[in-house]
């Protein structure tokens, strides 16, 4: 196919839009592939279109591999399967809600689960059905509250989402090593550098959960690795090794001391030590205790919470709202602190919170035996050797404090080196939530009713152009792989004789013969404004042809490269098809 750029639905832009913060979004604007329509939202133009179209060939060639089935489900969807599932309301306002004419209620389809799950209901009841791997390439839609980053974060976005039902647990891992295997069949056909990391299944519920995160500076994600193990994961999902717990007949008995001005963990740290009590202390033996409030999907109170970490360390909300999840968390405000008189800020300590009732989860770290220096409940001053175990007994632990490079991998193998990256997939074992909710059975052999278990797949598809974007560019514009290109060869016009014209015409024609996709620049622009633009659009392929077609020669530039070479016109064709096709 020859495409023509003086009719091709295209207008290249030398500045940077001025919302736009990341490469991606800068290039894949001013090179003309996508537009912005409304916060969230982009148009995909005729080069856009092409990109994404290869892309979900990739993703649909891998999944009819394993043996995939595609189907389409709506995105107007009913709220009665999402209010048996209990995410018409786990979900809160990231779910488009409207109603219809009729005043039923109804929501733009984030995930189908549910769906997938009550087709699957209706359409297969013995044991003989299964296994069954069903999928889509549907665009979904969640309301973001800041959406950014161009297609990185969007309210309305293409997905493919998978569904594996099996009869048992040995069929589910083996469908989810499937989608996995295939997963890193297609990434590295897209020419992706990416790690995959244990990760937290969050609202699709379910057990084992790994996310395949494409590394970039400026991803959402951040992860930790371990370099000696291979121990990668998502912050969200690091668990924190326990130390072994600390005898406690023989420690100091707890005192108050007087410590003016000291609301923070530095402050008191250089109080304690300048007070002389006999050791030295850190930002490490102090007992950081954090409030918040929850609300429970379907309550309307809040409830406090209190969290307790080691003061070197920050609570890192997502570590934080992923251990709490489905529970939607938030910081106290003035009027919560008004509300309750014992919690005294800057000095608050387990007393007072397990007093009062309030619920206290701590770090693993605060194990029994551990002494801490921490808020004595009243200003101005603090409780040193304040013992767990003997002076405080913690409702609990929980994974909130912050992962920090350095730290000690949770295998035991070497330390945590901290990346950031794109998630662009994300697969998880459901085993049975859905199909409980549902009561998703097949007859097994023996006529009784087998409760079929199941497992998620998702690949975000057009946040993958973007992915693959802020992997595959440099100065002068995008970069793209061969797989994923809107074209094969990008052929520039260089020059105003009519015999350069007709040569370009006539290679572009052999090319097309030959099953070669053409880009052909055949404007009447300067050849600065084309080459400019060839750079920028970024087929891996550029050919030109320009005034030393008289001597029978033209170049063919690799774009990745900028290696030139000059090629005989007459063995321009054989040498890019052997190019392209490998």
């Amino acid at each position: 196919m020859i495409t023509r750029m003086s009719s091709l639905f295209l207008r290249t832009l030398r500045e940077d839009p001025a919302d736009a913060e990341l490469p991606s979004h800068k290039l894949l604007v001013r090179a003309g592939y996508i537009r912005r329509v409304a916060p969230g939202g982009y148009a995909w133009l005729p080069l856009g279109i092409r990109v994404l179209r290869n892309i979900e060939k990739v993703v649909r060639a891998e999944m009819n591999r394993i043996g995939g089935q595609e189907i389409q489900f709506p995105a107007l969807l009913p709220r009665e399967p999402y209010e048996a599932s209990g995410r018409w309301t786990e979900y809160g306002p990231a779910l488009f809600r409207i109603k219809d004419r009729k005043n039923a209620d109804f929501l733009l389809g984030p995930t189908h689960e549910e769906l997938f799950t009550l087709t699957v209901k209706g359409e297969y009841s013995s044991y003989k059905d299964f296994p069954v791997i069903l999928y889509q390439v549907q665009t979904k839609y969640r309301d973001e509250e800041r959406p950014r980053a161009g297609l990185l974060r969007g309210r309305e976005f293409v997905m493919k989402d998978s569904y594996s039902f099996d009869l048992d647990d040995a069929g589910l891992d083996n469908s989810y090593q499937a989608h996995r295997g295939a997963y890193i069949k297609l990434f590295d056909r897209l020419g992706l550098k990416y790690v995959i990391v244990s990760a937290m299944s969050g609202a699709m519920g379910g057990s084992k959960s790994e996310e395949f995160l494409a590394e970039s500076q400026y991803g959402e994600d951040t992860f930790v690795r371990c370099l000696e193990s291979g121990f990668a994961a998502n912050v969200e999902a690091v668990r924190t090794p326990a130390p072994p717990a600390i005898p406690i007949d023989g420690q100091p008995e707890a005192q108050v001391h007087y410590t003016p001005n000291t609301p923070t963990i530095e402050t008191l740290v250089d109080y304690l030590n300048a007070e002389d009590l006999g050791r030295t202390f850190t930002a490490a033996d102090t007992l950081k205790n954090v409030l918040v409030k929850t609300r429970e999907p379907n309550a309307k109170e809040w409830t406090l919470l209190g969290i307790g970490v080691p003061g070197d360390r920050e609570v890192d909300v997502k570590r934080l709202e992923a251990g709490m999840y489905p529970a939607e968390v938030a910081l106290l405000e003035e009027a919560d602190f008004a509300a309750n008189a014992f919690l005294v800020k800057g000095y608050i300590g387990p007393k007072s919170l397990q007093d009062n009732g309030v619920r206290y989860l701590v770090d693993p770290r605060v194990v029994s035996g551990t002494r801490w220096a921490t808020g004595a409940d009243k200003p101005d001053h603090h409780v040193v050797d304040l013992v767990c175990g003997r002076d405080f007994t913690p409702d609990g632990t929980i994974e909130a404090a912050e992962v920090r490079e350095g730290d000690a991998s949770p295998d035991g193998a070497g330390e945590l080196v901290a990346a950031r990256g794109i998630e662009i997939g994300h697969i998880f074992q459901l085993g049975r939530k859905y199909a409980d909710t549902f009561e998703l059975d097949a007859l097994g052999p023996d006529g009784k009713p087998v409760r079929i278990t199941m497992g998620s797949y998702g690949v975000g598809v057009s946040r993958l152009v973007a992915a693959i974007a802020e992997q595959h560019h440099d100065d002068l514009g995008l970069v793209w792989p061969r797989e994923v290109a809107p074209a094969d060869v990008h052929i520039v016009i260089a020059g105003k004789d009519e015999s350069v014209r007709e040569g370009a015409e006539r290679l572009a024609a052999e090319l097309d013969a030959a099953g070669v996709e053409v880009l052909l620049d055949d404007r009447t622009s300067t050849p600065g404004v084309k080459f400019a633009d060839a750079e920028l659009v970024g087929i891996p392929t550029i050919l030109v042809v320009g005034r030393s077609l008289a001597n029978g020669v033209v170049e063919i530039k690799d774009r990745a490269s900028g290696e030139r070479t000059e090629v005989a016109v007459d063995a321009a064709v054989s040498t890019l098809v052997e190019l392209i096709r490998g």
